[in-house]
């Protein structure tokens, strides 16, 4: 039954980050009023008496969790642990306190990396569980699995309704631009526009990692963030669904893209040194169509040309410098 957003209480967490900055603006977009977001210094989510606490001070309706540790290849194959520790203490207390405080629903922000690494292409939900997924980042994706694992055994135990969605790789204004943390997309549009913010463009270098050849299924942000209300509203059981482009890019595309909106003139340097992670991935995106009606409705280069504008305008605000995201 679709959701009344209007009278519902909302608990964002990570809602201050990057996909939950889309969320946020989205369900203001639906007349939700009471929306509750909080910032890592007044919860710990990785601590069970700070998510008790949270939970008894701001009761909810409905919960959204989006917080975690992210990050780029070179955090993940660097602190695993940290990763592993972090993200599997936040979701299973807060799915935990969640039901045990009354919350109605959970949708949550699985992991499109969680999926096997030798899972056929486009990735369904049936292959969630059929191998182990790719090596650099395992420790987070396997954390991330486990949210799936308590939405089953939740619902098959007290019938509580809990909705892990996984995202494509997704970008947008909001996002990480740290470039020793970064996913793919922000590091270019950081490099592209400081490139061509610092000089006329046609001088400097931008370096890529990798050779260029590696796809992903890039999904715009607030694209991702409408199709988790979209499921918060057709869902009332465990569900696990794809929320992705359902189209492939390689990184070459991304850079010639971006080098036709920044107007950058100079070179483009590969360097193939640098791991550029999994070869493909791309996601079926069949369930959330039909059970939904899920499409994600901007392009690749409006999506990138949002992105690069957006950061040009506020780069002294942008998340530049941050040793690691402590949100998605």
């Amino acid at each position: 039954m679709k959701i009344d957003w209007t009278n519902q209480r909302v608990l964002v967490t990570g809602g201050a980050g990057f996909l939950g900055s889309h969320l946020v603006e989205k369900l203001q977009a639906r007349g939700c009023r009471n929306i509750f977001v909080f910032r890592g210094k007044d919860f710990d989510l990785t601590k069970e008496e700070q998510v008790s606490r949270l939970f008894q001070e701001h009761p909810a309706d409905i919960v959204i969790h989006l917080a975690g540790l992210v990050g780029g290849v070179y955090p993940n194959m660097m602190w695993p642990a940290q990763y592993f520790y972090q993200n599997l203490m936040m979701g299973v207390l807060t799915m935990h306190y969640a039901w045990k405080s009354g919350v109605r629903k959970f949708v949550c922000a699985g992991a499109g990396c969680g999926y096997p690494e030798k899972a056929p292409l486009p990735l369904k939900e049936e292959s969630f569980w059929d191998g182990f997924p790719q090596q650099p980042s395992y420790a987070y994706s396997l954390a991330k699995r486990m949210l799936h694992v308590q939405s089953m055994a939740y619902w098959q135990q007290y019938q509580f309704p809990s909705i892990v969605t996984i995202p494509g790789n997704i970008y947008g204004p909001y996002d990480n631009f740290d470039l020793e943390n970064a996913h793919v997309i922000p590091a270019l549009v950081r490099k592209f526009v400081e490139a061509t913010v610092a000089g006329s463009g046609q001088s400097e270098k931008v370096v890529v990692w990798g050779s260029g050849k590696a796809t992903r299924d890039f999904v715009y942000a607030g694209d991702v963030a409408e199709g988790m209300l979209q499921a918060a509203d057709a869902y009332d059981s465990a569900q696990l669904v794809n929320l992705a482009s359902g189209r492939e890019h390689s990184v070459r595309e991304v850079v010639n893209a971006l080098t036709e909106i920044t107007r950058f003139k100079g070179e483009v340097v590969w360097d193939t040194s640098k791991p550029e992670g999994q070869g493909r991935r791309l996601f079926d995106i069949g369930k959330a169509k039909r059970e939904l009606g899920y499409e994600a409705k901007t392009s690749l280069y409006e999506g990138l040309k949002v992105t690069a504008d957006w950061y040009r305008q506020n780069r002294g605000e942008a998340r530049n410098l941050v040793a690691v995201s402590s949100v998605v």
